[in-house]
């Protein structure tokens, strides 16, 4: 029982970080790889031979 309950606590735990760090709106992991994705791409079809 005391393993079921560590487990599950720790899940949570996982759930919970993932949220507040890889997915949290406008401050995430996220949001932060796309912007800077976007603006790379941007940068690169700017680029003339």
């Amino acid at each position: 029982m005391r393993n079921i309950l560590i487990t599950v606590m720790m899940l949570i735990v996982v759930a919970f970080l993932f949220t507040t760090i890889v997915n949290d709106g406008s401050t995430g992991l996220r949001r932060n790889i796309s912007t800077h994705g976007s603006k790379a791409n941007t940068e690169i079809s700017a680029l003339r031979p």
